[in-house]
């Protein structure tokens, strides 16, 4: 996707300066590498909201004390093939796949393999840590809970995030089948991009802070809410209002983490609640493997096949063909190796800013 006034940066440029901002931040070198891998995976696979753009919302949260550079991550399990995460505070970008490995290495040895989080931050995009299940021939799954800006079906109250599912299964000779969505009508990063290019959202993403309909893509900062994935009740707004629940009791009521209204805001425009009944933020991760199921060449070929016939379906349109999940981000993935990752203005500004406030200039 390209928007206008933007910069073209290389990917191995802008990864090695955020490694070094991260480092800066009194990260470790592992977590650094780590931190920077998964912001980088977003930005590759044209997710702009959930890459660099995201850098200067984690520094504040450093700066504040609600982001721990230096966490001490306490893996235990109860059962076999399933555990739980105390993040110590850790930014999600290091918890995450720490507790994704911890998965899969239980996947190894009992078919399955899960593990809660709590006590993190903001996770990035979904995506990174179903994906690490593709090289082992796993299926991955992640979910996390989200700043409140989202209201139930039929609420006028922000009560829940975002709250996004990943679900990565693995093909054979085609990519993997790839599901990141948010539970919302749209993620919040998409109107922040918006609002940086100074574009309104589609009608049914948000409502005004007294209940209306906008198009307004500043409507969050200025007290409104987004809607659920349906957006009203005539499309069915009643199911993703049940998805983003569903995400927020398996990410933060299952594993001690903050739920619902209380989850520990990453967006400046709110402050977390003092009434906190669990700790920071909330993920969910798991895999499963194929083989405990059917033979993996078997379910390669039929998933082949699959992706085939589902991206051979007669379009509504001739010049709009139906996509496989995964597969514009897989193609956006390839360009931007090639060709640079675009920052807008406005986030090439913010990491001069950053860059010039830690002694790293960026010069993209």
């Amino acid at each position: 996707m390209q928007y206008p006034n933007t910069s073209q940066v290389s990917a191995s440029a802008l990864r090695d300066w955020l490694q070094v901002i991260f480092l800066r931040l009194s990260f470790s070198e592992a977590d650094a590498i780590q931190a920077a891998d998964v912001l980088m995976m977003a930005d590759l696979r044209g997710i702009d909201s959930h890459g660099v753009a995201r850098l200067s919302g984690y520094i504040r949260l450093v700066e504040a004390g609600r982001i721990n550079p230096k966490p001490q991550l306490q893996f235990t399990q109860r059962k076999r093939a399933t555990g739980h995460l105390e993040a110590d505070g850790a930014i999600g970008l290091v918890s995450a796949p720490f507790a994704m490995q911890k998965a899969l290495e239980m996947t190894h040895e009992c078919g399955s393999g899960w593990v809660g989080i709590s006590n993190s931050n903001h996770f990035g995009i979904a995506a990174y840590h179903a994906m690490m299940a593709l090289p082992h021939n796993y299926i991955g799954f992640s979910t996390t809970n989200a700043s409140p800006l989202v209201t139930p079906a039929g609420g006028a109250e922000r009560m829940l995030g975002t709250n996004p599912i990943c679900v990565a299964v693995p093909a054979g000779n085609e990519p993997a089948f790839v599901l990141d969505m948010a539970t919302a009508a749209a993620a919040n990063g998409k109107l922040e991009i918006a609002e940086r290019v100074q574009k309104p959202i589609p009608a049914g993403w948000a409502l005004t802070q007294t209940g209306e309909d906008t198009t307004n893509a500043s409507a969050l900062k200025q007290g409104g809410m987004l809607l659920p994935l349906g957006s009203d009740a005539d499309h069915g707004a009643h199911k993703g209002y049940g998805l983003g629940a569903w995400v927020d009791i398996f990410s933060g009521v299952l594993n001690g983490a903050n739920f619902g209204p209380w989850v520990p805001p990453f967006v400046s425009f709110l402050q977390p609640r003092p009434d906190q009944p669990g700790k920071g933020l909330g993920h969910f991760v798991g895999a499963w493997d194929v083989d405990g199921f059917r033979d993996l060449a078997d379910f390669q070929r039929d998933m082949d096949l699959w992706i085939q016939r589902f991206r051979a379906t007669k379009p509504l349109h001739s010049n709009k063909p139906v996509i496989v999940p995964g597969e514009p981000e897989m193609q956006e993935y390839t360009v931007r190796q090639l060709q640079g990752i675009p920052l807008v203005e406005a986030v090439v500004k913010d990491l001069e800013a950053i860059g010039e406030a830690l002694k790293h200039p960026f010069n993209p």
